[in-house]
């Protein structure tokens, strides 16, 4: 199969940062915001269930990794610290993502525009 997206070959969680960091097969380094694969998670509660059902989560923009673990040979569950872990980020997603992150991010940032929602979490009194 001549369409396979490069594969990981080495995976580095920057808990600090709140970067997830992917060296590709190809030499090609990718690095992940935490915020970013978040709102990004391939997860019924972020894409919904069918076209068009795509959820914009709001005042994600603290959000960090707690944990990362392997699915099969070809994907990982990301252990968000805002309890979110349903999401299951193939290979071939996360290549995607990396590959269409100034264009997925700035459309993110345009539909929370829209809604008058904010990357930050609101504050509670």
């Amino acid at each position: 199969m001549t369409d396979a997206p490069p594969r990981p070959i080495e995976i580095r969680l920057k808990s600090a940062e709140k970067i997830l960091e992917i060296d590709f097969d190809d030499g090609t380094t990718m690095r992940y915001p935490a915020e970013y694969l978040r709102v990004e998670s391939p997860s019924a509660e972020v894409q919904g269930h069918g076209p068009g059902q795509k959820n914009i989560p709001a005042g994600r923009a603290h959000v960090g990794i707690m944990g990362i673990e392997p699915v099969g040979n070809y994907a990982i569950r990301i252990k968000f610290d805002d309890m979110h872990d349903t999401g299951i980020f193939t290979w071939r997603y996360l290549w995607e993502l990396g590959q269409e992150q100034k264009q997925r991010w700035q459309a993110y940032l345009d539909a929370l525009a829209a809604k008058g929602q904010s990357r930050e979490p609101e504050r509670r009194h």
